[in-house]
């Protein structure tokens, strides 16, 4: 008998039942939900007069409107504050655990769940964000759901879905120095496309990301959305199991030696079949920097912009209008590219690993005149241990804002927003118009660790310059 991969593991673990139209009822383990998405479900619920079917697989946290400056209630956004108050009041009703910034363990919903052990293999997680993804870095399939789904999700625990086809990305060799796992799925992302993983889940292998630590493949999980995918994974390893030792809500003692020992049970087998394979080479992956408006418009920093003759006829199109938008030249260079904003943080590249990474760069100068910078954590733990690590005093020491838990300028459903034409470099997911809160504002992808190099700068710059 042929071996299973993870996914096909789950998938049939967690089958109810294959439907008449061909999808499959889904059970969902573990459901994540925020401020956002998830009033206009609990209101569908009560329309309908149905109960939450299962509260204790339910978890919310408040992280897309959370001013960051001061957390301080009630919030001068007063939507901010009607949308945080139905979320208490939902929670409270049906008995679901609401992790507030009271509760010290507040945070974006992608960084708390996988800190808090709520994350682990083996399990299907659903919530009302894209960037659900993130999740299967512990060996997790992980999707992320609209608002009508939320609502199926908390009546019965369950999703009809269309299963994906499965296509291993493995990433060979080994990475140079100042490449990070923003780097890798960057290029990922920029070699096959947008739309290069729709209809496939995505299996992220290989020498290099089997060196990563979890903080890592959680980054390169994290933007499979981007990509196309409905969803991407690591197998469950060693690194898994440390990673979640002693977290506040995976098991412990003996029954975490059974959990571990299933879990490692759950990775795929050495001849598990796939639909497709795609292999890259970690050595030939440089600093990268998106120059477009999707996450696949991207070059290396020591790279030139592509011209509109050397692009198929399907991205002339594209490229011409995110040239014209972004205001850049064909074939010159993406390096020297003056910013007005720098932003470390979101659900992709708010953890601390991330922190320390662009604290190594922010204390060997000062923020540029001119450039807004602001660090942000994607957690309240994240925030402690930055604190306590001193990453705080290095920020504001070389002129960065530390802020508190949020979204921030990710997506800018905040305070936090670009200002007219304003050009940042970020590390967060997106770079399409408007995302960062100003219609013509301008976003360029980047690791934490290029952000910080390009706020010190005042431009994009190589990081390896300054490392």
């Amino acid at each position: 008998m042929p071996g299973q991969s993870l996914f096909e593991k789950i998938w049939k673990a967690h089958t109810v039942r294959e439907l008449p139209g061909g999808q499959t009822q889904l059970f969902i383990g573990m459901h994540l939900i925020h401020e956002v998405t998830s009033p206009q479900a609990f209101a569908m619920l009560r329309e309908m007069k149905l109960p939450l079917r299962f509260p204790e697989r339910t978890f919310a946290t408040i992280d897309h409107i959370v001013p960051t400056d001061s957390q301080r209630r009630p919030f001068a956004d007063s939507l901010a504050e009607e949308m945080t108050q139905a979320l208490e009041a939902n929670c409270a009703e049906h008995g679901i655990a609401f992790f507030d910034a009271a509760s010290r363990r507040q945070g974006i919903v992608h960084v708390i769940g996988p800190e808090l052990g709520l994350t682990q293999p083996g399990m299907t997680i659903a919530c009302g964000d894209s960037h659900t993804a993130t999740h299967g870095a512990l060996g997790a399939i992980a999707f992320g759901i609209g608002t009508s789904q939320v609502r199926d999700v908390l009546a019965t625990q369950c999703l009809a879905m269309a299963r994906p086809k499965l296509r291993r990305i493995e990433i060979d060799g080994k990475l140079g120095g100042g490449v990070y796992a923003k780097d890798v799925i960057l290029h990922v992302i920029r070699r096959l496309g947008v739309k290069g993983g729709v209809g496939f889940a995505y299996e992220y292998a290989g020498p290099v990301i089997e060196a990563m630590s979890m903080e890592e493949r959680l980054t390169v999980c994290n933007m499979s959305i981007e990509g196309g995918a409905r969803a991407g994974y690591v197998n469950p390893d060693e690194t898994t199991f440390a990673y979640l030792r002693g977290r506040p809500f995976a098991p412990e003692g003996e029954s975490f030696e059974r959990a571990a020992k299933w879990w490692r049970s759950q990775a795929s087998d050495a001849d598990a079949a796939y639909d497709d394979c795609k292999t890259f080479d970690g050595a030939e992956i440089s600093p990268t920097v998106t120059w477009g408006l999707n996450p696949g418009q991207a070059c290396g920093v020591d790279e030139a912009l592509p011209r509109l003759q050397d692009l198929p006829d399907s991205e002339r199109a594209g490229f011409s209008e995110a040239i014209s938008f972004m205001g850049f030249r064909a074939g010159e260079p993406l390096a020297g590219t003056k910013i007005d904003a720098a932003f470390i943080g979101s659900c992709t590249n708010g953890r601390i690993s991330d922190l320390r990474d662009a604290a190594r760069v922010a204390r060997s100068g000062r923020v540029a005149p001119g450039v807004r910078a602001l660090v942000v954590p994607g957690s309240q733990e994240v925030a402690r241990a930055a604190r306590s690590e001193g990453l705080d005093r290095a920020f504001s020491e070389a002129g960065f804002e530390f802020r508190e838990p949020g979204c921030s300028m990710c997506l800018a459903m905040n305070p936090d927003k670009l200002r007219g034409r304003e050009i940042c470099a970020s590390s967060s997911n997106r770079n399409f118009k408007g995302r960062q809160g100003s219609p013509t504002g301008r976003t360029l992808l980047m690791s934490p660790a290029m952000v910080a190099a390009a706020a010190l700068r005042g431009e994009v710059v190589d990081v390896r310059e300054l490392l």
